[in-house]
């Protein structure tokens, strides 16, 4: 049995002979494309202190207009140029993606994409019991829940007075009813904020289909008041919740996954760990990301996206619209989370594009 002084978050390995054989792009920095991440829509009906916060995006703000969002369309024949240069797995976001009206059309257009083997959706839960049987039938595979506490009190505090705990709930059992490939919870922790709900939360799935990920703060954006005294390392965590339910790493499930997956050791499923601040996983980086009006991002950290929203509405051909993906991704060379460890912090920092535009 490893005991909490010696557990420890295991580097993952790279299978270089796993996950080349079908790639045809990589960075400056040898590492492919495998993953595309779709925003749908930036708006979203919380506003959570780390992503969007009430102060800065009150229910005024203006938001992108509809004529501004990709098309479905538009969305299909792009994940159609991405999945010729090596990606095999869709993710749609937000802001709050379901908030996209009829989002299963678009996860049927993207299910019929030969070279897919992943389709997956992040969302906040809050419409999910209501959406999730049109999504498990127009294709999509996975979801992921972001759910910060299952105290609700602490739940409206930490996303602006919005929603309920009890709502995202129903959606995840719905999701468990309908046979979802795979569900995950995504739980960001914050230092004397929600750290204590962790073992909590490690209760209420240990044993049952959603897998348990608990991410570090992280400084995205430019409006979430990041402060580094405010990260719960994955280590203390992965400790603490050792110390009840013993647990052992396992090997991640492919190249380039970000959480570093344990298991517990009587049999109740797994819990992963999510470490940009003190354990960057750079280097083993394989994912682009389009926001809703139509720009590439190379990095969550990003501060400029390429424009494909022009291409596409000036009548650019497939092999051009190639060309300029092929071209991002060859001179990408970003690794954000490592450099922010190897360099003292500047005064003010650049700024960067906010989580909600691009996904998390």
């Amino acid at each position: 049995m490893t005991s909490p002084m010696n557990l420890r978050l295991e580097d993952t390995p790279i299978n270089s002979a796993k996950t080349t054989k079908r790639l045809t792009a990589h960075d400056t920095l040898h590492r492919p494309l495998q993953d595309l991440r779709i925003s749908v829509i930036d708006q979203c009906n919380f506003r959570c202190n780390y992503c969007m916060p009430a102060e800065n995006y009150a229910d005024h703000y203006t938001f992108l207009k509809e004529n501004d969002w990709l098309t479905f369309e538009e969305i299909e024949r792009l994940a159609r140029l991405f999945v010729r240069l090596g990606v095999t797995k869709l993710r749609l976001t937000g802001g709050e993606p379901l908030l996209r009206p009829s989002l299963s059309a678009l996860i049927k257009k993207l299910r019929s994409i030969d070279g897919i083997e992943d389709l997956a959706l992040t969302t906040n839960g809050s419409l999910l019991a209501v959406q999730a049987p049109a999504l498990k039938s127009a294709g999509l595979d996975r979801i992921t829940v972001s759910l910060d506490a299952l105290d609700d009190k602490l739940f409206r505090i930490m996303n602006g007075q919005r929603g309920s705990v009890d709502k995202v709930l129903e959606g995840i059992k719905k999701c468990e009813a309908l046979g979802f490939k795979s569900i995950k919870i995504n739980t960001v922790l914050q230092k004397g904020v929600n750290e204590h709900q962790a073992l909590d939360l490690v209760k209420c799935f240990k044993g049952r289909k959603p897998i348990l990920r608990f991410i570090e703060y992280m400084d995205v954006g430019n409006c979430n008041h990041w402060d580094p005294q405010l990260v719960v390392p994955s280590t203390d965590i992965a400790a603490a919740i050792h110390a009840h339910f013993p647990m052992e790493p396992i090997d991640p499930n492919y190249y380039g996954e970000v959480a570093k997956r344990y298991r517990f050791l009587d049999g109740g499923g797994e819990v992963g760990f999510i470490s940009s601040i003190t354990q960057p996983f750079c280097r083993t980086c394989t994912r682009a990301r389009l926001s809703t009006d139509g720009k590439v991002y190379t990095c969550l950290f990003a501060r400029n996206g390429a424009d494909l929203r022009a291409s596409l509405r000036h009548n650019a051909s497939d092999d051009q619209l190639l060309d300029q993906l092929r071209s991002i991704w060859s001179k990408r060379d970003d690794r954000y989370s490592e450099l922010r460890t190897q360099k003292p912090a500047p005064e003010k920092s650049p700024p960067k594009v906010e989580m909600f535009q691009i996904g998390g």
